[in-house]
Parts: structure tokens; sequence; C-alpha cells
């Protein structure tokens, strides 16, 4: 019997930090209303849903996706410092402008996504994968016949889907990183396979009543 494990992947709704695109690593940075209204609005989708367990990135933006979807659906919510956005150092709190103006040579290897590269006092891409793998397989190989879901951040997101999908770190995003888009994984012990991807129906605000036309 395949050991098997489905993952429902969640990135945490917007923050007005994502909005001025200034990066936030590891600082706590809370979600904003959308954010919020977001959060809630996964929540309702995954209300049907059967799932063991949740694991969130222990940052508010995350920690709050994660309670709005625990609330719902009255799964177990653990709290994992492994799930955490990438360290980015000097680098957090700062906007891509001036981030490219203060370190024009560092700005080019972040850019270039070069594997073991590392901001000043932050993380590498190779080091982010690692800590990712392992966080997921320790979470995953619990429940194995059982859906967990992840609340986490978009670079976490973003090595999910090479792991998935084999793609490389250095290798150009093509998918999207949406806040609050759902997605969906199988973990097995030989690794993760992609399911779907970005699926942000529940986040259309126009949704049509029976009585429009």
């Amino acid at each position: 019997m395949l050991q098997a494990t489905r993952i429902i992947a969640i990135r945490h709704g917007e923050t007005a930090w994502n909005v001025d695109t200034r990066l936030q690593g590891h600082l706590d940075i809370a979600l904003n209303p959308k954010g919020l209204w977001q959060a809630e609005q996964a929540a309702r989708a995954l209300a049907g849903e059967s799932i063991a367990a949740i694991y969130a990135s222990d940052l508010l933006r995350a920690w709050h996706t994660a309670g709005a979807i625990a609330q719902t659906t009255g799964a177990p919510l653990v709290a994992s410092q492994g799930l955490r956005e990438r360290c980015f150092g000097s680098f957090e709190g700062k906007t891509y402008a001036e981030i490219e103006a203060q370190w024009p040579e560092a700005s080019v290897r972040w850019r270039q996504r070069v594997p073991d590269w590392a901001p000043p006092g932050g993380e590498s891409l190779q080091a982010l994968r690692e800590r990712i793998a392992g966080a997921v397989d320790a979470f995953a190989a619990q429940h194995v016949g059982e859906q967990i879901v992840l609340v986490a951040h978009g670079g976490v997101m973003d090595v999910l889907y090479r792991l998935a999908t084999g793609q490389e770190l250095q290798a150009p995003r093509t998918w999207q990183l949406g806040n609050a888009a759902i997605n969906r994984l199988l973990w097995t012990p030989e690794g993760l396979t992609l399911i779907g991807w970005g699926d942000t129906g529940h986040l259309e605000e126009a949704t049509l009543d029976e009585g429009s036309t």
C-alpha cells in the first residue's frame, strides 16, 4: 500500500508590506484587512475537507491565517519555526528598490537566485530548501493516509513547488505564489508530487448570486 500524505499548502494572506514590496523575512508583520478577509475565504473553502492537523509558521501573518482555518475546520493547530520565511538578514524591512540601491552587487546575486549565496546575516536558498524539506518530511510522516494543511510564506511555497516538480533553485519562477491561494501536494517517503497549484477561486470577490443577471 502506498504510504502517502495529502498536503494542502497555503501562503498567508496579504500584509501591508506585501503591497509595498518590502521584504519581511523573519520580521513579524500582521495581516492587513484584505489579508484577514483572504484568510477567512481560505478557511471557508476548506470547511468541508478532512484535515488531521494544521502546521503553521509561528510568524503572525501565517499564524493568523492558519487560525482562521483551524476555527472553521476544528483541526488542531501546531506552530513551527521550521516553516518560517527565508531569513533575509540585512535585507529585511527594505523594499526591492532600496535593496538595489544599497547593495547593488548583492541585489544581483539575490535576483540571480545563486543557491549558496545568503544576504548579510541571512539564509541561502540551499539552506532554506533543506529546512523546508526536513519540516515537511517530519510532519507528513506522522499523517500517512491522512491530509494535513501547511500555512507558511511565499518563499516556502516556492520551495515546495520546486521540490514537487524537480525544478532547480535557480530556475526562473513561472508559477504564482498568491496570498491565500490553495496548493495541493502528495507526500510519500520518496518525496513530493504536485496535484494542483494556485487555486484562487475562493478569492474572487464578485461571486454571482442567483438574482444577478
